[in-house]
């Protein structure tokens, strides 16, 4: 049953990376379909789209990776998938993982699979003391040391369980991955870890913009942090209510 019912999409949010995509869509099409979110790239990066082997599904306007993302999880529900892989298109991950990610969400369809990076020597200072600090604030939210890494963009989300979470969902760019798994936990989903290894080129285009995106995640957490109460009062209710 969990066999015939196990129909995953690779997700790709885009924005202005033309250099690895074909060779990206090229290591996963033999393994599942992929969907494309453009957002809202440049021409030339767009026409790195065209004759790919691929759904592409085109914002008109720049809205940042969690709003791209929030759009491909209800395309690929109209599709038919049951599971969105998100995958970075700078192709940092090791895409040699990608079979065991896959196996692991089939065997455990109603969780979410998430990747632990292993940093290579190039992986910038800023942004490993910028993830501690995410993933401090992650256990804060969720009360719980079961996310072991906020920032990773090498999942697989199980749709139906992403389609009761998107509601809450307020962030639109850096800081939705983080988000997404705090929610996750909060309505008690299941988390699975796997190691995936990143490369960071060097002199490689990054969309992360150090403080405008540390700002608005310390925000986020913030918010989440303000929300607590409010969350544990819910949970009180409900444990009352069924004794």
């Amino acid at each position: 049953m969990v066999e015939s019912a196990f129909k995953p999409v690779f997700l790709v949010p885009y924005y202005n990376h033309p250099s690895h995509i074909a060779a990206l869509v090229a290591a996963l099409a033999t393994l599942a379909p992929v969907l494309i979110v453009d957002d809202g790239s440049d021409e030339e990066s767009k026409t790195a789209l065209r004759g790919l082997d691929a759904f592409i599904f085109t914002r008109e306007k720049n809205g940042g990776k969690g709003a791209a993302l929030k759009d491909g999880f209800l395309r690929a529900e109209e599709l038919g998938f049951t599971h969105a892989f998100q995958i970075d298109a700078d192709f940092q991950h090791d895409i040699g993982e990608v079979g065991a990610f896959l196996e692991a969400a089939r065997a455990n369809p109603g969780a979410f699979i998430c990747g632990e990076p292993v940093y290579d020597g190039n992986a910038p200072k800023s942004r490993l003391y910028g993830r501690k600090i995410t993933n401090f604030w992650c256990a804060i939210n969720s009360l719980s040391l079961a996310i072991k890494d906020g920032m990773c963009g090498f999942r697989v989300y199980p749709l139906a369980q992403v389609s009761n979470l998107i509601s809450n969902l307020k962030e639109e760019r850096m800081g939705f991955d983080a988000e997404i798994l705090v929610l996750a936990v909060r309505a008690g989903l299941k988390l699975k870890w796997l190691s995936v290894r990143v490369n960071y080129e060097i002199g490689g285009v990054s969309h992360f913009h150090l403080w405008r995106d540390n700002a608005l995640i310390s925000l986020m957490h913030a918010r989440l942090c303000l929300g607590l109460p409010f969350w544990l009062l819910g949970r009180v209710f409900k444990v009352v209510r069924r004794g």
